[in-house]
């Protein structure tokens, strides 16, 4: 029986469509790309037309022939590449490949890996989107230009090794300014004043804080109306002596229910952020796991199948069929009040591929728990916030009753805030997560106090604050800062982000993202040559320009002459007059112990380390101490990283000496106990507080003043 021939991308997949489908169809994998520009020079002929020149990646030989042959005999060839402009890329160079031994060649596209969605792609097959390749022929061309132009002359000017690509250089100059922010912060003094109260007879207390004056009251410097500011100690101190003296009085409250609606299901770039956020994981990791459950997984009795929609969108759209099975289940699971009354419907930010679909389950019937005997660990918790998430964003929004009390005292206002769920609705499944910078919503409930009701001031709580520095990217904030600016695609935030680590432009520590002393030499270098290049705002109408060409828009030639004039004129400039940077490395002082020459430091991809300046003739290398003795062995304490670069301490000696911490020692030894005092790691902005490392003692030393919220009546 002569068969159709379907051509994917990855053999995962290949595995799960040949098992959708009868014996009427061969299934093969391409194995990624067959065509691509060449690695080892620029491959694009700028003299005309930005011609580009595609080889065959070394080791796709063997594939091609097999898929020749295979093609060769089909009565008909579909090529069902991922549905973005990559997947069309490669789907037009398998045709270019295949259309010489079977002209019978079409283009088919599916969301998701079901047996619905693969027979329904093949009963409508299409020509190559001339447009979407060309798309993808012009950024490909568009980060060839800007790397194969702008790296060699890193190598030249710093060293080798380097990378300066279009869009990861936007990346870490974000990452750079906001550190440069975080230096140039000045951290202001200001004071807040809470009362603890309690209404006449009860001995249930509740918080109110300090907002500001009375509409009526004026202060001594004139000023009347609400806003308050106390910028010291001595301020504090006099407004809490005045508030010792003065009653507490109920006077309005406010109560109303509070809708709090769903978020979306999953773009790329939200589902990166959640699985940072709740699961720690990095944006490559995430991607990873989602692709394998796109691809397809054996779930028993059904056999494979799919398990979510593709993974790389940034639209928000939900299909008809989907939505409809998504209210069943819920109105059979939850019951009637927990369906909205009408579908809920979101909106896709401006320029999202509009036949995309969210991410969200196959079907919701596969709840997570029926799922986790067939997936590893990593695979059902991302399937699980997938589920959740799409579950969540068909049900009816959460009612809150919400409740504000404010209270005079003298010339004072304070107020307390409650809230309850009143009616829970999506929250009955999920609740969207928060970035470590953002603050909690105001819990619980205020007792049952009226209006022109006295309370008994049980306390006044002053505390000392300072201003914070806007905080450091993680990769959650970071992909959603890239989203906001429109600068890159689903595609590329996951790729973005491992390259400038790998890199070693940027550190990732407790999940916040620094940039290196390399990163910012080269963030400097290029924003002060490349100016353009790495302007946040061009790289976005860049990728405008991209999404035009993919809508048949614009010209993708036109689009790279317009580019590569410039760049060519401030390429040559930049030539001339950038300097070579001298990256002495500093010495410590000390001899190597295998060959006698001077130690250094060295900033590698994971930090500092001693080196031999002699390298490479002697690669004697140590990680860097941190001033304090072993307790095991007496060897010096060094930082050290795990595989997956989260540090922490160990003794130098290792292997022989097994010591490790994830605190850091302080050197100092508990006065209870003996052991070793360790310094905690605290969220930004909160004290580090220093305890002892035996689990069962409980000594804790105070923090420093100043550096720490103060809390307690002044002295």
């Amino acid at each position: 029986m002569v068969k159709s021939l379907v051509v994917v991308e990855s053999p995962t997949k290949a595995r799960t469509v040949k098992k959708l489908l009868d014996r009427k169809y061969e299934v093969m994998a391409s194995m990624g790309h067959v065509k691509d520009l060449p690695r080892s020079q620029l491959g694009v002929d700028v003299e005309h037309e930005f011609t580009p020149k595609y080889v065959v990646p070394k080791g796709k030989g063997p594939i091609i022939k097999e898929l020749k042959a295979a093609a060769k005999k089909a009565s008909a060839v579909y090529l069902a590449t991922d549905p973005d402009r990559e997947g069309e890329a490669i789907s037009w160079h398998l045709a270019t490949i295949l259309t010489p031994v079977n002209p019978k060649i079409k283009r088919i596209e599916f969301h998701e890996v079901t047996k619905d969605a693969v027979r329904k792609a093949l009963q409508s097959p299409r020509d190559i989107n001339a447009s979407l390749v060309n798309a993808q022929q012009a950024r490909r061309i568009l980060d060839r230009l800007v790397g194969y132009k702008i790296s060699p002359l890193l190598w030249r000017k710093i060293r080798g090794g380097l990378s300066a690509g279009r869009v990861q250089s936007v990346a870490v100059r974000l990452i750079c300014e906001r550190e440069q922010e975080i230096e140039a912060f000045v951290p202001q003094e200001y004071w807040s004043i809470a009362a603890r109260l309690a209404r006449e007879g009860d001995t249930a207390a509740f918080v109110a804080r300090l907002v500001g004056r009375t509409k009526d009251s004026v202060a001594a410097d004139g000023k009347g109306g609400e806003k308050i500011e106390i910028p010291n100690e001595a301020a504090a101190k006099a407004i809490v002596q005045e508030l010792e003296q003065v009653p507490f009085s109920v006077s309005e409250i406010r109560r109303k229910d509070q809708q709090r609606h769903p978020a979306a299901p999953f773009t790329t770039s939200t589902l990166q952020q959640e699985a940072n956020r709740k699961l720690g994981y990095s944006a490559a990791r995430t991607m990873v796991v989602a692709q394998q459950l796109y691809e397809g997984m054996d779930v028993g009795a059904e056999g494979t199948v799919g398990l979510i929609t593709y993974m790389r969108t940034d639209a928000v759209r939900v299909a008809d069929e989907a939505q409809g099975q998504a209210r069943d289940y819920i109105g059979q699971t939850f019951g009637a009040p927990y369906v909205p009354a009408q579908p809920r419907q979101y909106t896709s930010r401006r320029n999202a591929q509009g036949a995309h679909e969210a991410i969200r389950p196959t079907s919701v019937l596969r709840t997570p728990e029926v799922m986790k005997p067939f997936l590893k660990a990593d695979q059902h918790k991302v399937y699980r916030l997938i589920w959740e998430r799409f579950v969540a964003s068909q049900m009816a929004s959460a009612v809150l009753d919400t409740l504000a009390v404010d209270i005079t005292a003298g010339p004072y206002l304070f107020r307390a805030t409650g809230s309850r769920v009143k009616f829970p609705g999506f929250l009955r499944v999920y609740m969207e997560g928060r970035d470590t910078d953002e603050e909690d919503a105001p819990e619980g409930w205020l007792p049952d106090v009226q209006e022109q009701e006295r309370l008994r001031l049980l306390g006044l709580d002053p505390a000392q604050h300072f201003t914070q520095p806007p905080p450091r990217y993680t990769e959650a904030t970071l992909v959603r800062a890239l989203e906001e600016r429109g600068i890159g695609r689903p595609s590329t935030y996951a790729p973005i982000i491992e390259t400038v680590k790998h890199r070693g432009y940027v550190e990732v520590e407790d999940r916040r993202m620094y940039p290196t002393e390399l990163g910012i030499l080269v963030n400097s270098l290029l924003v002060e040559h490349f100016a353009k290049v790495v302007d946040v705002d061009f790289t976005a109408h860049m990728e405008e320009d991209l999404d035009r060409v993919e809508e048949g828009q614009e010209d993708w030639v036109r689009l790279l002459r317009g580019f590569y004039g410039p760049f060519a004129e401030v390429l040559h400039k930049a030539e001339q007059n950038i300097e070579e940077v001298e990256m002495a490395p500093e010495e410590i002082g000390e001899p190597c112990p295998r060959c006698g020459k001077a130690l250094v430091k060295r900033r590698g991809r994971f930090g500092l380390f001693i080196a031999c300046s002699g390298y490479p003739e002697c690669s004697y290398t140590r990680p860097v101490g941190i001033g304090v003795r072993c307790p095991t062995d007496g060897g010096e304490i060094v930082e050290r990283r795990t595989r997956k670069g989260r540090m922490f301490f160990g003794c130098a000696n290792y292997p022989a000496c097994t010591f490790t911490s994830w605190d850091r020692p302080t050197g100092r030894t508990c006065p209870v106990c003996g052991q070793m005092l360790v310094a905690k790691r605290a969220r930004r902005g909160a004290p580090t507080p220093v305890v002892c490392s035996n689990k069962t003692c409980e000594y804790k030393e105070a923090p420093k003043p100043r550096e720490v919220e103060q809390v307690g009546a002044p002295s």
